[in-house]
C-alpha cells in the first residue's frame, strides 16, 4: 500500500492568511512541479486528485497538501520519491515558475471554462467574491483579538517556567535519540500540522503515526516548547537526518511540532483543541513546570480566546458558503471532462518518470 501523508501550507491566523508555499519543496532538487492558474470551481481539487488517485495506485508515496479555507479541498500534491508536485498558484498563494519548463511550469485549467457563458453571470461573481473576501475579513478580525488576549496568558506562564528542568529532559533524550548519521546536513521541510478552518481546528496527527512509531508528547497549554524543539531541531539536522518542522500557525517562526522520519521519532505538542489524542512513548508535563500567578485572570482569558475564536469559525463558514456559491456559478461553464483528460495525461507522463 502506498504511504500517504497530510498536512496543510497555509493557514488562518491573528495575522491574515500565513503561507509556507514556498516551502512545498526545494526547486534546485525539483524534477517537475506544475502550478496549477484558473480561478474558482474550474477544477484545481479534481486535477490534483485524480493525479493523487492514481499515483497512489501505482504505489508512489504521495502527501497531500489540505486547503486551511476548506480542508476537504486540496491546495497541492507532493510525489517525493519522484521530485515532483503540483499546487494550487493562486490567490492568497501566487506561486510563480523560477526555472520555467526546465522545472516549473504552469498548467492553465482557465482554458476549460465557457468564457462567454461565464461573461453572463458577471454580477452574480462580484456580488459572492465580495462575501467571501468581507467573511474572511471578520474572521482575522477576531483571530487577531483572540490572539492578542493569549500572548497576555502566553507571558504570564513565560515568567515562571522551569526551563532548567527541560532543558535537562532534552539532554537525555538528545543522547538516547538523536545519534549521528553521518558528515552531511540533514534537510528541512516546512509543514503546519493543522489549522483553524470553518469546522474548527482540524490537526492531521495521522501523519505523524505513518512516518513514526516513537511519540514524545509535550503537554503545553502555554508554546513553552518552542525552545525545546528547536534544540532537538538543530541536533537532528547538524547530525544529518531530515526533518519535517511543524510551525504554529499563529507564529510561522516557532515550531509546535517535529517529525525525524529517518528515525520514526517525532515531538508533538498537545494542548486543549490540539490534542494528539493517543499513547505515545513518552509524555512531557511542562504545564507543570510552570505555576503563574493570577489562575482565575488567566482562565478568564482563556475563555475569552476561545469564545473569539469560535466567532472567528463562524465566519469562516460565511466565507465558505460564499465560495461555494461562487463555485456554483462557474461549475455549469467548466467542460470537467477536459480537465479529467489532462490530469490522466499529465498522471502518464509522472508514471513514465517512475521508471
Amino acid at each position: 500500500m502506498a504511504q500517504v501523508t497530510n498536512f496543510f501550507v497555509g493557514a488562518n491566523s491573528g495575522e491574515g492568511f500565513q503561507n509556507l508555499f514556498g516551502e512545498i519543496l526545494e526547486l534546485e532538487d525539483t524534477y517537475d512541479f506544475m502550478v496549477l492558474k484558473g480561478g474558482p470551481g474550474v477544477g484545481k481539487n479534481t486535477f490534483m486528485r485524480e493525479i493523487g488517485r492514481t499515483m497512489e495506485q501505482a504505489g508512489a508515496k504521495v502527501e497531500y497538501l489540505w486547503c486551511s479555507g476548506d480542508p476537504d479541498s486540496l491546495d497541492g500534491v507532493v510525489l517525493p520519491e519522484l521530485k515532483c508536485a503540483i499546487a494550487d498558484g493562486t490567490s492568497p498563494h501566487v506561486i510563480e515558475p523560477k526555472y520555467p519548463a526546465a522545472v516549473d511550469r504552469y498548467v492553465d485549467l482557465g482554458r476549460f471554462y465557457d468564457l462567454m457563458a461565464a461573461k453572463r453571470d458577471a454580477e452574480a461573481v462580484k456580488a459572492h467574491t465580495h462575501e467571501y473576501q468581507a467573511a474572511y475579513a471578520r474572521a482575522y478580525r477576531c483571530l487577531k483579538a483572540a490572539r492578542q488576549v493569549e500572548l497576555d496568558t502566553v507571558a504570564a506562564a513565560g515568567k515562571t517556567f522551569g526551563g532548567d528542568r527541560m532543558d535537562r529532559r532534552v539532554e537525555g533524550i538528545l543522547q538516547r535519540e538523536l545519534r549521528a548519521k553521518g558528515r552531511e546536513q540533514g534537510r528541512t521541510t516546512k509543514r503546519f500540522l493543522g489549522s483553524i478552518t470553518h469546522k474548527g481546528y482540524l490537526w492531521r496527527f495521522d501523519s505523524v503515526d505513518t512516518l513514526c512509531s516513537k511519540v514524545y508528547e509535550f503537554t503545553d497549554s502555554w508554546e513553552l516548547a518552542g525552545e525545546s524543539l528547536a534544540r532537538l531541531h538543530r541536533v537532528a539536522v547538524d547530525n544529518g537526518w531530515d526533518t519535517i518542522a511543524c510551525m504554529a500557525p499563529e507564529d510561522p517562526s516557532r515550531m509546535e511540532h517535529l517529525l525525524v522520519p529517518g528515525l520514526e521519532l517525532a515531538f508533538v505538542t498537545s494542548r486543549p483543541g490540539m490534542d494528539y489524542g493517543k499513547k505515545p512513548f513518552r509524555r512531557i508535563r511542562l504545564d507543570a513546570m510552570a505555576d503563574p500567578e493570577g489562575k482565575a485572570r488567566l482562565r478568564f482569558q482563556t475563555r475569552m480566546t476561545a469564545l473569539l475564536r469560535q466567532e472567528a469559525v463562524v465566519s469562516l463558514k460565511d466565507a465558505k458558503a460564499s465560495h461555494d456559491k461562487l463555485e456554483a456559478v462557474y461549475n455549469p461553464y467548466v467542460d470537467f471532462e477536459g480537465v479529467r483528460a489532462l490530469a490522466a495525461m499529465e498522471a502518464g507522463r509522472l508514471l513514465s518518470w517512475m521508471g
